[in-house]
């Protein structure tokens, strides 16, 4: 396995801390972090929005 470099780390920890949901993958390649992703979600709940004149009949 390679050496994981301090800036590596605190980039992860940093991801995970601004993360409410999602995830973070890290992809190794020989021992060595060659990529991390991190995906956000996010969900809105609908507004309610005012009746139109039809749907008040």
């Amino acid at each position: 396995m390679g050496k994981i470099e301090a800036s590596q780390i605190e980039h992860i920890v940093s991801t995970i801390e601004k993360l409410q949901y999602g995830s973070v993958v890290i992809n190794v390649h020989n021992g060595e972090i060659m990529q991390i992703d991190a995906t956000e979600k996010r969900r809105f709940t609908p507004s309610k929005r005012p009746a139109s004149p039809s749907e008040n009949k």
